[in-house]
C-alpha cells in the first residue's frame, strides 16, 4: 500500500515537472530553474526510498528484539521450573535418597545453565535494541531531509510562476539543507 502511495506521489510530481518544462520552453532563461526542479524531484524520490527502506529495517529489527526477549523469557520460565523441582526434591521424602539427590543436582545444573544462557540472550537483545534505535534515528534523518527537499521543490517552482529568481535561490538553500540532513543519516551512531 505504501509503495503505491509513493508511486502516485512521484507521478504527480513528474506531471508537474512536465508542465513546468512546457512553461520553460516559452522562457528559456528559466531553463536552469526547470533543471533544478528535475534534479530535486530525483533527490526527493531517492531520499524517500532510503527512508522507507530504513523504516523497514527498523521494523525487522524490532521484531527480532521482540523474539529475543520472548526467548529470554522462555529460558527464565524453564530456569524457575527447574529451580522449583530442585527445591521440591530437597524437601520431599524419597524412598531412594541417592536418586533424589541426583535428580536435585540435575535440576540445579539445568537451572544454572539457563541462567548463563540468559546472560547472553540479554546482551544480544540489548545490542539489537541499540541497532533498532540507530535505524530509527537514520530513518528520521531521511524523513527530515525529504521534507526539506520537498519544500525546496515547491519554493523553486514558485520561480516559474513569479519569474523572481529569489525563490530559486531560496530553493537551492533548502535543497542544500535537505541533502545535508539526509546525508547525515550515514553518520548516525
Amino acid at each position: 500500500m505504501r509503495f503505491t502511495e509513493g508511486t502516485d506521489d512521484m507521478s504527480e510530481e513528474l506531471n508537474e515537472l512536465h508542465e513546468h518544462a512546457e512553461h520553460a520552453r516559452e522562457h528559456p532563461d528559466l531553463a536552469p530553474v526547470t533543471l533544478t526542479m528535475a534534479v530535486l524531484a530525483v533527490l526527493v524520490a531517492t531520499v524517500s526510498l532510503l527512508g522507507h527502506r530504513t523504516h523497514t529495517e527498523e521494523i525487522i529489527l524490532q521484531n527480532k528484539v521482540t523474539d529475543q526477549w520472548a526467548y529470554y523469557q522462555a529460558k527464565n520460565i524453564r530456569r524457575h521450573t527447574d529451580e522449583l523441582f530442585a527445591d521440591m526434591t530437597s524437601v520431599m521424602a524419597a524412598k531412594d535418597a541417592e536418586g533424589a539427590t541426583k535428580l536435585q543436582e540435575k535440576y540445579r545444573a539445568e537451572a544454572d545453565r539457563y541462567k548463563e544462557e540468559q546472560k547472553e540472550l540479554d546482551k544480544q537483545a540489548r545490542e539489537t535494541e541499540s541497532e533498532t534505535e540507530r535505524a530509527r534515528r537514520k530513518a528520521d534523518r531521511f524523513d527530515l531531509g525529504e521534507v526539506f527537499l520537498e519544500i525546496a521543490l515547491v519554493i523553486t517552482s514558485i520561480t516559474l510562476l513569479s519569474g523572481r529568481r529569489i525563490f530559486w535561490h531560496i530553493g537551492l538553500v533548502m535543497a542544500a539543507a535537505g541533502i545535508f540532513v539526509a546525508a547525515s543519516a550515514w553518520v548516525v551512531r
